[in-house]
This record gives structure tokens, C-alpha cells and sequence, in this order.
């Protein structure tokens, strides 16, 4: 199996791809991991790879640019990708059913961002899957990462088999997050929504509320029905 990481600080994988499992696996030839920095395809004299979200709001997002452009460099070399997985809070949670479907996969791009969350068009338009680990916050999406890689790791064939158990993750009863975008308005034909450009705070506000409400009710219904208990 190949993992490509796409992510903004390669440093913090260095220790633990380097130990244990995961290192035998890397040896054995079972496993292949390339990490790549997403900032190296910033365009900008400041590399920048985030921006202020349309509409307002607290914290920074995630580009839409600089991620496609690290995505299409690298999926021409190494055989065809199988899954492109954003690690989010809004993904599917990591079980252990979930790791064995993708341990049999080739090739698998992980994207791991660092700040309030990704522009909507990295969803919509090149993630085929997303992975949460639990609802929590976390400073950005390389534990995750390493979590996963770590999972997928003990399920190769021929590494070392200690048997993998499983935290079950106790969630919260809040809504998913809305969507969320930043520069460029207008990225590949895949426009920001007029709403959000319209600086009515109100219209806005509605606009979040409900998007969040039918998120939640499509990936996460569960979070729903707690609510209501």
C-alpha cells in the first residue's frame, strides 16, 4: 500500500512513522508513506494557504488552490489513487470495519489540514471520502492522520499482527459544521454561494443554520435524535 500525506508540517510525522509498527510495515516493503507540503504549491510571495471565510466568521480556511494543485502533482506518479480521504471532524467515523475496507486499497491520498476547515470545493470536488476519529477538537488533521495510517498499518498482510482494538467514541449532540468557503469566488466554474457574498449577516446566519441542520440530518441523524431525548 502507497499513502500520500498532504499536509502543511511534514516534521510531525518523522517520530512516529519512524517506530514500532508502522516502521516494520515501511520495511517490509508492505507499506509506503510520501509526505507532501501543501505550502510548497502556494502561489504567493507569503505561501499562503488559508484565508478569512467569506461571510465572517472566527478562524482561517483552508485554500482551495494550493490543495488541488499538491493533489495533481502527485496523483500522476505512483500508481492510481483508490480514495482521497479528508481527515474532518464532519467525516464518517473511523472504525474498525472501516479500516479493513481500505486496507486491501493500493493507494490512498490522506489531506490533513491545520485550521478552522477546508474551503467546500475540497469536499464537493476532490475528496472521495472523509474520516473523523471522534468529536473533539484537535490543532489539525496530522493526528488523525496518523491515527489512520496507524490503523491501516497492522491490517497489512505480513506486518506484525498484534490485534487492533478499537476505542468507540462517545459524540456530542451538536450540529455538523456549515459549509464553509474562502478566496478564490470563483475557483474551476465552482462558485461560492450568492448568500454568503451578500453581506447580509441575518440571511447568512439562516443560511448556516439550515445547511448545518441538513448536513447533520444526512451524515449524522444520531446526533439528531439525541438532541430530542
Amino acid at each position: 500500500m502507497r499513502i500520500d500525506l498532504l499536509n502543511l508540517f511534514p516534521e510531525m510525522f518523522a517520530g512516529v512513522f519512524q517506530q514500532s509498527i508502522i516502521k516494520r510495515a515501511q520495511e517490509k516493503g508492505l507499506l509506503q508513506i510520501v509526505l507532501t507540503n501543501i505550502r510548497d504549491y502556494a502561489t504567493d510571495n507569503h505561501r499562503s494557504v488559508d484565508d478569512r471565510p467569506y461571510g465572517g466568521g472566527s478562524g482561517m480556511v483552508m485554500m482551495a488552490p494550493p490543495v488541488f494543485a499538491a493533489y495533481e502533482d502527485i496523483a500522476g506518479r505512483g500508481g492510481p489513487v483508490d480514495e482521497v480521504i479528508l481527515l474532518t471532524p464532519q467525516g464518517q467515523p473511523l472504525t474498525q470495519n472501516l479500516a479493513r475496507s481500505l486496507a486491501p486499497k493500493q493507494r490512498l491520498v490522506l489531506i490533513a489540514g491545520h485550521y478552522e476547515g477546508f474551503d467546500e470545493r475540497i469536499r464537493k470536488h476532490l475528496a472521495t471520502m472523509e474520516i473523523s476519529i471522534g468529536d473533539y477538537i484537535l490543532s489539525g488533521g496530522e493526528i488523525p492522520a496518523m491515527v489512520l495510517v496507524d490503523a491501516l498499518a497492522r491490517l497489512l498482510p505480513g506486518a506484525l499482527g498484534d490485534e487492533y482494538s478499537s476505542v468507540e467514541e462517545s459524540f456530542s449532540d451538536s450540529l455538523l459544521e456549515y459549509p464553509q468557503y474562502t478566496r478564490p469566488a470563483d475557483f474551476r466554474s465552482w462558485k461560492v454561494p450568492d448568500v454568503l457574498l451578500s453581506g447580509n449577516h441575518q440571511e447568512i446566519k439562516n443560511w448556516r443554520q439550515q445547511q448545518a441542520l441538513e448536513r447533520t440530518r444526512e451524515r449524522r441523524p444520531d446526533l439528531l435524535e439525541r438532541d430530542i431525548e
